[in-house]
């Protein structure tokens, strides 16, 4: 009787810990993407990262670029949200096209982060619009260079790093045209 009981009772602590195990799974999709990317053993795993982060961080130019051309009040900053609707889609579909082929997984919703100053963004209109958002623009533009430019000189996959390499250019002048815009609206 007592092995039965020890059984049952080692099976119902492995069900109850594969329950709570499973409700704990993040919502955040960038987690979760690079959760199907471990589960799947892709290699190389920075790479894999940096294609995961690269995805959520340009959904969340493209999200908040259309909310540029509706809230900002400054001609500039409207066609500046314009600008990045057009090249980050550009720059998705490629990402999405690489990460097929490298089969990467990568979120198709903005990760919790991103989502964040979305939401953040969604509060604000006019001349309080366009100071947030070329802020935000000119800091993000600064942080997404250096993580290109480390992914296209570390990088161990040549296509991504060719894709990182390919895009540095396309992000600096995201930058100047955001640092001038700043400088004009802050």
């Amino acid at each position: 009787m007592k092995k039965s009981t020890l059984i049952c009772m080692l099976m119902l602590g492995a069900w109850t810990f594969q329950a709570c195990n499973n409700g704990a799974e993040s919502t955040d999709s960038v987690e979760a993407a690079e959760d199907r990317n471990d589960a799947k053993n892709v290699a190389p795993e920075d790479d894999a990262e940096f294609m995961v982060k690269a995805a959520s961080g340009g959904m969340m130019e493209v999200e908040i670029g259309q909310m540029a051309q509706q809230k900002a009040q400054s001609q500039r900053v409207k066609d500046f949200g314009a600008m990045m609707v057009k090249d980050h889609t550009k720059a998705n579909d490629e990402l999405k096209a690489l990460a097929a082929t490298q089969n990467i997984s990568i979120p198709g919703t903005l990760g919790e982060d991103h989502q964040k100053h979305v939401n953040d963004m969604g509060t604000k209109s006019g001349a309080d619009f366009d100071k947030a958002y070329m802020s935000m623009m000119v800091d993000d533009h600064k942080k997404d260079i250096s993580e290109f430019e480390d992914e296209a000189k570390d990088g161990k996959d040549a296509s991504i790093k060719a894709f990182a390499s390919n895009t540095v250019p396309t992000l600096k002048m995201h930058l100047d045209s955001a640092q001038a815009i700043h400088d004009q609206v802050k």
